[in-house]
C-alpha cells in the first residue's frame, strides 16, 4: 500500500490534460484581452482611415449611365433598365437605386456604410461559427480576426478602388459575397425547430437575391453548397445532417431559380449578344482553355501577394487561443479537420474557374487588369479559407510543448506587419482620389452653370482614378461614358478637351 501525502490528497485536479493547463495558463500569461485590443488597433484603424478617404468618392464609369436614369425614372426606370436592357439583375438594381438615390452624397458615403455592413457581417459569422463549434475565444479575439480579414479582402486585391470605392462593383463583387456569407449565420444560430424554419426562409430569399445580384457569388455559392453536401456523406446519420441537407437543398434550389430569372431575362439576352456569347460558345475546348490559363494567372498573381497572409497569421492567433466552451471537453470535435479545409479548397478552386470561365467573355483582354474586380466573388472564400486553415494551425503548433508563445509573437508581428503593407498603397491611392475629387468638383460647377446659362454643347477634361473608365479614355479615342455625361447635365453632348 503506498501512503499519499495529505497535500497530494485534499488538492483537486484541474479539468484537462496537462496540454490543456498549459494553454490556459499561456493565455493568462500573455494577457490575450489586452494585446487583442492592441493588436485590433491596427486593422480597425486602417478600416477606419479607408472609411473616411471615402469621402473623396465621385461618379465615374457607369455611374453616369445609372444617375440620369435614377433622376427621371426612380427606381423602376432603373430595375427596367437592369432587367430589360443590361444584364437582367434585378437585385443589382436595388442596390445601386439604394445609393444613386442620393447621388454623389450616396457615393460618398457608400465605403463606410458598405465597409461597416461587411464587418458586422463577419463579426457575426465568426462569433456564430465558433459557437457552433463549441468553441470560445478571449475578448477581443473574434473583433481582431474580423478586422483582419475585412481588411486583408478589401485592401489586397490589385484594385482596391474597383474593390471597395467604386459603388457599381462593390455591390456585385464585394458586397455581394459578403452578404451571402451572412446568410449562414442564421443556420449556425439555429438550435430549435422554430430556429430552423427561420434560417430556410432566410436562405431562400438570400438565394434568390444574390442571385440576381452576382453570378460569380452565386456560382461560388452553389460550388460550396455542393462542396458541403458532399462532406454530408461522412457525418453520421441524425437530425443534424437532415437538416444541413435540407438547408442546402433549399439554397441550392433559390439560386437555381434565381439563376432561370436572370438568364431569361431580355437584359441577359442583350448582353449575351454584345459579347456574342452563349452556353454552348463557354463550353467550346477553345473558353475552357482560355479560361483554365487566365485562371492561373490570377492564381499566380493571388498566391504571391504576400499581405494575404495576415489572414493566415490571424487564424493562428484565433488556434492558439481557442478554447472548449465546456473545459472538460476540451479537444478537437473534428476527427479529421484538415478534410474540410482539402473540401474547401477544392471548392475554391472550382468556384474560381467557373467564374473565370463566364467572366472571360467580357473582360477578353483586361481581366488580369481592368477586370480584376470580378476575382473578389471567390476571393472571399480564399481569405476566409486561409484564417480557417490559420486556425487549424494554431490548434495544431499549440500543443507543442514550449512554442506556443513564439507562434503566437511571430504571428502577431504579421498582423501589423500586413497592415502596414495595405496603408502604404491606400495612402497613395487617397492622394489619387484627392486629385480627382477637386477636379471633378470644379468640372461639375463649370458644366452645372453652363447648362443653365442655355449651353448645349461643352468641353469635357477626363480625369480617372483606379483605372476608371471616364470619358474621352486613351487621350480622346474611347467615348463612353460621354453620352450619359452630357444625359446626366442636360447636354446635347460634351466634347474632348485637355485644359
Amino acid at each position: 500500500m503506498t501512503a499519499e501525502t495529505p497535500k497530494a490528497a485534499g488538492t483537486p485536479r484541474p479539468p484537462g490534460t496537462a496540454a490543456q493547463q498549459t494553454r490556459r495558463a499561456t493565455g493568462r500569461k500573455f494577457g490575450a484581452p489586452f494585446w487583442a485590443a492592441v493588436l485590433a488597433v491596427f486593422p480597425l484603424g486602417l478600416l477606419g482611415a479607408a472609411m473616411w478617404i471615402g469621402r473623396l468618392v465621385r461618379p465615374g464609369g457607369d455611374d453616369w449611365c445609372f444617375l440620369p436614369v435614377l433622376r427621371d425614372d426612380g427606381v423602376a426606370g432603373m430595375i427596367g433598365k437592369f432587367y430589360l436592357h443590361d444584364n437582367g439583375r434585378i437585385a443589382n438594381a436595388l442596390m445601386v437605386a439604394a445609393y444613386g438615390a442620393f447621388g454623389v452624397a450616396g457615393h460618398q458615403w457608400f465605403a463606410a456604410v458598405s465597409g461597416v455592413l461587411i464587418l458586422a457581417a463577419v463579426w457575426a459569422l465568426v462569433a456564430a461559427a465558433l459557437r457552433r463549434a463549441g468553441r470560445t475565444a478571449p475578448r477581443g479575439i473574434p473583433l481582431l480576426t474580423t478586422s483582419m480579414i475585412v481588411a486583408v479582402f478589401l485592401f489586397s486585391t490589385p484594385n482596391t478602388y474597383k474593390t471597395y470605392y467604386w459603388p457599381a462593383s462593390s455591390v456585385s463583387h464585394t458586397l455581394a459575397p459578403a452578404l451571402a456569407a451572412a446568410a449562414v449565420i442564421p443556420f449556425l444560430r439555429a438550435r430549435t425547430r422554430r430556429g430552423h424554419t427561420i434560417a430556410l426562409c432566410v436562405c431562400a430569399l438570400a438565394g434568390l437575391f444574390i442571385g440576381t445580384l452576382s453570378e460569380g457569388t452565386a456560382i461560388t455559392a452553389g460550388v460550396l453548397l455542393c462542396t458541403v453536401l458532399l462532406l454530408s456523406f461522412r457525418s453520421p446519420p441524425g437530425l443534424e445532417r437532415t437538416r444541413t441537407r435540407r438547408w442546402c437543398g433549399v439554397a441550392l434550389a433559390a439560386l437555381l431559380l434565381a439563376g432561370i430569372i436572370l438568364y431569361t431575362s431580355p437584359g441577359s439576352r442583350a448582353r449575351r449578344s454584345r459579347f456574342n456569347t452563349g452556353a454552348t460558345s463557354m463550353t467550346e475546348p477553345q473558353s475552357l482553355g482560355a479560361a483554365l490559363r487566365t485562371f492561373s494567372d490570377i492564381l499566380g498573381t493571388v498566391v504571391t501577394t504576400w499581405t494575404y497572409l495576415g489572414a493566415l497569421a490571424v487564424g493562428v492567433l484565433l488556434g492558439v487561443l481557442l478554447r472548449a466552451a465546456d473545459a472538460r471537453t476540451d479537444g478537437p470535435q473534428l476527427s479529421r479537420p484538415f478534410l474540410p479545409a482539402a473540401a474547401g479548397a477544392a471548392a475554391l478552386l472550382v468556384a474560381g474557374y467557373l467564374c473565370t470561365l463566364i467572366t472571360l467573355p467580357a473582360f477578353r483582354h483586361n481581366l488580369m487588369t481592368y477586370g480584376t474586380r470580378t476575382w473578389n466573388d471567390y476571393l472571399f472564400v480564399y481569405v476566409l479559407l486561409l484564417t480557417a486553415v490559420g486556425a487549424l494551425l494554431g490548434r495544431a503548433l499549440r500543443d507543442v510543448s514550449g512554442y506556443a508563445a513564439a507562434f503566437t509573437v511571430g504571428a502577431a508581428l504579421l498582423c501589423v506587419a500586413t497592415c502596414v503593407g495595405l496603408a502604404i498603397p491606400l495612402l497613395g491611392l487617397e492622394r489619387d482620389m484627392a486629385a480627382r475629387a477637386a477636379h471633378w468638383d470644379k468640372q461639375d460647377q463649370v458644366l452645372r452653370e453652363g447648362a443653365q446659362q442655355g449651353a448645349e454643347v461643352l468641353p469635357y477634361v477626363p480625369a480617372s482614378v483606379g483605372h476608371m473608365r471616364d470619358p474621352f479614355g486613351n487621350h480622346g479615342r474611347k467615348l463612353w461614358p460621354a453620352t450619359c455625361v452630357a444625359d446626366f447635365y442636360h447636354l446635347k453632348r460634351i466634347t474632348y478637351a485637355t485644359d
